[in-house]
């Protein structure tokens, strides 16, 4: 299908246009979702998931037979222009982290927090279900970043949830961005979960002063955790013990991965996170971070690509 511009009235857009254009009988249907947003709800033989238009957010997935959401949704999310969702995969750009610049503008971007276009949405042949979602830079845009850009996010739902970020720089000069899939895990309970793949890692740790430690066995949490792993596999794993299940990320395009949970103090500090919040989610994130920088020359595109399948012990 061609590009289509969506309507937008302060918080939401056409719902019934966009099912006109870009519905697919009962497997693909838009409908108002909270605060007044736009979501798509996607059902097929092989799953099920929920975007926000919004944000460009995936924030449930579930693939046929698994027990559990493949995401954490928080429960206290905030649903309005402006603010950015909590749960499921945000998608940080054209930084990730603080203002690379210190100019005040926005930590991890301005694109989880601003309305994007749908691109495209199809039934595949192997009965997945295609969603495209982009921008293009604008007035507001280029007076936060002077940037010409042409972003866009597959999402593939099918046996796997497979997210594909691309950037095309459609201006006449180099532009260098860093980026992020935030994604947000469900987990039965963070004290019976640990992450694998990244054994042996050198990581920045940015709770204790940005220093550069190694990582010793596998991953686990019992404390505030914040950090960025340097020179990363393609390959890593979510260990849910008490779902009895493991989440398999596999990734291309980056040299960096991030693994964050907030603990206790901030998780009852966030308006948007229920006290006990931080039990039930793990952040692993398919990064281009810290020094993990993209450069893109001008008609070229780079391409973040994460892959997420659930298997049951």
């Amino acid at each position: 299908m061609s590009e289509f511009f969506v309507f937008l009235n302060e918080k939401m857009m056409n719902i019934e246009q966009l099912n006109k254009n870009y519905g697919i009988g009962e497997q693909v249907i838009f409908s108002a979702g909270d605060g007044g947003l736009p979501f798509v709800h996607v059902k097929s033989d092989k799953a099920s998931a929920l975007i926000s238009i919004y944000a460009g957010q995936v924030l449930a997935y579930r693939s046929k037979g698994a027990q559990d959401d493949l995401l954490f949704l928080s429960q206290q999310a905030y649903y309005q222009t402006g603010k950015a969702i909590k749960g499921g995969v945000p998608v940080c750009w054209p930084w990730f982290g603080p203002d690379p610049e210190g100019k005040g503008r926005p930590a991890h971007g301005f694109m989880r927090n601003r309305m994007w276009n749908v691109v495209e949405t199809a039934a595949t042949a192997a009965g997945d279900i295609r969603i495209v979602l982009g921008v293009t830079d604008t007035e507001e845009t280029q007076s936060i970043w002077p940037r010409a850009f042409d972003l866009k996010l597959e999402i593939t739902i099918g046996d796997t949830l497979n997210l594909e970020l691309v950037t095309r720089n459609s201006g006449t000069q180099p532009c260098t961005i860093t980026q992020a899939f935030h994604t947000y895990f469900s987990v039965g309970d963070i004290r019976q979960t640990h992450v694998s793949g990244l054994e042996n890692t050198r990581y920045i740790d940015k709770v204790d002063d940005n220093l550069e430690k190694n990582q010793i066995g596998a991953v686990t949490v019992d404390a505030e955790v914040d950090r960025i792993y340097q020179s990363v596999g393609s390959n890593l794993v979510i260990h849910d013990a008490a779902r009895k299940r493991r989440i398999l990320i596999t990734s291309r395009g980056n040299r960096t991965a991030v693994v964050w949970n907030p603990w206790t103090k901030i998780s009852a500090e966030m308006a948007d996170l229920q006290d006990d919040d931080y039990l039930h989610f793990i952040c692993v994130e398919t990064t281009n971070a810290a020094t993990d920088r993209v450069h893109i020359q001008p008609g070229s595109e780079f391409r973040l690509v994460a892959n997420y399948r659930i298997e049951q012990d």
